[in-house]
């Protein structure tokens, strides 16, 4: 029976088909070599280690590739590893549909995002918002590579939930200006389609490894001629030292709230 990562326990022989999102060969403190991978499939990722048999399985796969493992799941520093006895290549599973999973249902979520947009009453800032927004497919990238909304389909979940409560905290506060904070909600993060590259490894571009999604984002907003009070919430959002409009103050910590909200544990 194939195993899902999201339901390996401790202590349990395995066998499951996962896509190879890192691979690192390394030596041991007595000097003898291993593998150090990192798998995903769509409920998830775990760390795996290969110990005998390096030099022949080393050759059979490659970061990217789906392979078929058969390992014992133990625990090392309290996060569950997986160690590897035998690995074959799946040559007959696309690794590019195993990256890590939305949890939410997607189509929901775009139609939140579709009222969300039409939200925005000012009719330049609603259409510059349309434009960022359809040049970026949220839908298929996470939020991060290794944090908070790290699977496919977790940066829309993330833009829809800066942009709600950015849109909540204007109602509550109507010295805020709405418009200006949700258009900027909604398209902070689009420079993360060009940051990173395609599922499932989501492996930074060129571009995102030396200008990184802030300054992507910027790009495509100012050549869709974005006002500068919009392009400063923006560029600000990780940053509140930075932040000179209340706007780009709430969007900063609008964003660490979602992050958190999503990352940190809560009791069982």
């Amino acid at each position: 029976m194939v195993t899902a990562i999201s339901q390996l326990e401790e202590n349990r022989t395995v066998e499951g088909v996962y896509a190879v999102a890192r691979k690192e060969r390394l030596r041991t403190k007595g000097g003898a070599p291993y593998l150090a991978l990192e798998l995903i499939d769509s409920t998830g990722r775990v760390q795996a280690r290969i110990w005998n048999d390096v030099e022949l399985l080393d050759q059979r796969f490659a970061e990217g590739d789906a392979v078929r493992v058969l390992g014992r799941v133990e625990r090392f520093r309290n996060s569950l590893q997986l160690d590897v006895r035998t690995l074959e290549p799946a040559a007959d599973v696309d690794p590019g549909t195993m990256a890590p999973a939305l949890r939410r249902d997607a189509d929901e979520l775009e139609g939140f995002l579709e009222f969300l947009v039409a939200e925005i009453h000012n009719d330049p800032l609603r259409a510059l918002v349309t434009r960022a927004l359809g040049e970026a497919p949220l839908r298929s990238y996470p939020a991060t590579s290794d944090g908070h909304h790290a699977y496919a389909g977790g940066l829309l979940e993330h833009t829809v939930g800066v942009a709600t409560l950015c849109r909540e905290t204007a109602q509550l506060h109507q010295r805020l200006r709405p418009d200006l904070l949700l258009a900027a909600a909604l398209v902070h993060d689009i420079g993360r389609t060009q940051e990173l590259g395609p599922p499932p490894l989501f492996t930074p571009t060129a571009d995102g490894k030396l200008l990184g999604h802030v300054h992507l984002a910027l790009r495509t907003l100012e050549r869709l001629q974005a006002p500068a009070e919009l392009l400063h919430a923006v560029a600000c959002h990780h940053d509140i030292r930075a932040a000179r409009t209340a706007e780009a103050a709430v969007l900063y910590h609008a964003n660490q709230l979602d992050a958190v909200a999503a990352t940190r544990p809560v009791p069982a």
